[in-house]
């Protein structure tokens, strides 16, 4: 419970977490964002990191010339992490997930696999574009196109498109609008904005899903 209490604390302040690792490890900031974003796009039973918010967060942070980051450095180095992050992703999948659906595991749940082929069922292989903007789903959509058999030659395309939009998009919004004094002064609801918006596809298709199933049961 004390390890889910901290992570919503370095969410939801992201701001002043990301300002206290620069002071504290300088250029090696890049490094850690790198390790993030690859950690929460590659690992499947990691979806909880931050990726939207940790982007955004990241974005205002370069746009403020005291704490030394380049947002072009930023935004190349967490495309690439993206990008590696989902390949890893796919690969796991490819290798280990048919035997993921036999079963639940207390880190990787069998709702979340099926919800992300539902969600994958209608969008095809653009699932890995639109993924990208949905926490857990942008976790588990490349995994499932790994079980799925993707053609890793066609998997890859998206990969890379979603990653580029992805990361330019947030980072450049955090940029270009996170020094403005109404956007630091409410970080935290924006964050939890960021949150909710993202979630709400996820919902909608869940709460469709829901009436279909009541409908065909009627």
């Amino acid at each position: 419970m004390e390890i889910v209490t901290t992570l919503i604390d370095f969410i939801l302040h992201l701001d002043k977490h990301l300002e206290q690792i620069i002071q504290d490890y300088g250029l090696l900031t890049y490094a850690i964002l790198f390790l993030i974003i690859f950690v929460e796009t590659g690992v499947v039973v990691l979806p909880f990191l931050p990726g939207d918010s940790l982007l955004f967060a990241a974005g205002m942070l370069a746009a403020n010339e005291k704490n030394g980051l380049s947002v072009g450095i930023i935004i190349v180095l967490l495309i690439v992490a993206a990008i590696l992050g989902d390949t890893l992703n796919y690969i796991i999948g490819k290798y280990i997930g048919p035997k993921v659906f036999s079963r639940d595991y207390k880190l990787l749940k069998k709702e979340h696999l099926l919800k992300t082929q539902q969600f994958y069922d209608k969008h095809g292989g653009k699932t890995i574009i639109y993924a990208r903007f949905i926490p857990i789903i942008r976790t588990f959509a490349p995994f499932v196109a790994g079980i799925g058999n993707m053609k890793y030659s066609k998997f890859i395309n998206y990969n890379i498109i979603g990653g580029i939009v992805w990361v330019v998009l947030f980072t450049m919004a955090g940029y270009l609008f996170g020094n403005i004094e109404i956007v630091k002064s409410n970080f935290t609801k924006i964050i939890l904005g960021i949150i909710i918006v993202s979630l709400m596809p996820a919902v909608i298709e869940i709460i469709k899903g829901s009436k279909k199933t009541s409908t065909s049961l009627k």
